[in-house]
């Protein structure tokens, strides 16, 4: 598989964006007509680059780093609860701080992961199979139309899954629904950087992926990109 310039470097901000972006969803915040967790401020760049990655450089490419992103996750998160049930020292004094901020439950865990996994999945999958159908035009249809499907049901299932139950219905609808509201809203505002940056990418980079033959399996995990 040929080398990239900057492939490498939107990795690495992807799974930044993520990693932070579960870090700082333990807070719930009121931001102006929207309630939402933390993360929701920095979650809808993670989309962006899922864009940017399928559109540039293919499904096959972009599967690869969300699965990485995965990976990430499942090992912070892990790391998280494996930390916080260790005894702590005597003179540590923040275990209960440690607790509500960094201890995630497993169902928290699970929501993460699942939510993330089908969302990225789904925006990336419709966003090749649109380019391939409009023959490379109207990016903006394909970026907006595959968020608003891959954010939907990520926001939908984080929520459900984690705060079913624990909430009333009616904060689970509030929270959904500004979620969702927020992301999509900022994927639209993002619209020309995301032009901007998928452009000068196909110049830097000399590719410009249709997945014509692509193996859409999230689970393929063999290097050639297309089959017979």
């Amino acid at each position: 598989m040929r080398g990239f310039k900057h492939l490498d470097t939107i990795t690495a901000l992807f799974v930044t964006v993520l990693l932070v972006s579960n870090i700082v969803s333990t807070k719930i915040v009121d931001f102006g007509f929207f309630t939402f967790d933390g993360g929701t401020l920095l979650f809808p760049l993670s989309y962006i680059f899922g864009d940017i990655l399928t559109e540039v450089y293919g499904y096959a490419r972009s599967r690869k780093v969300i699965w990485t992103g995965f990976i990430a996750a499942l090992v912070m998160s892990v790391t998280f609860i494996v930390v916080g049930a260790l005894p702590a020292a005597s003179d540590w004094t923040y275990q209960t701080a440690y607790d509500q901020i960094l201890g995630l439950t497993p169902r928290i865990v699970i929501a993460s992961l699942i939510a993330y996994s089908v969302g990225e999945f789904s925006n990336s999958f419709i966003l090749a199979k649109l380019k391939v159908a409009t023959e490379g035009r109207r990016l903006w249809l394909r970026t907006i139309f595959s968020t608003l499907v891959g954010q939907v049901l990520d926001t939908a299932l984080f929520i459900v899954i984690a705060f079913w139950g624990l909430f009333p219905a009616s904060l689970i609808i509030t929270l959904v629904v500004s979620n969702y509201v927020f992301k999509c809203g900022v994927e639209i505002l993002f619209t020309p950087v995301t032009y901007w940056l998928t452009g000068w990418l196909k110049q830097q980079e000399q590719e410009d992926y249709y997945d014509r033959r692509t193996n859409f399996n999230p689970f393929h995990f063999r290097p050639q990109q297309t089959v017979d």
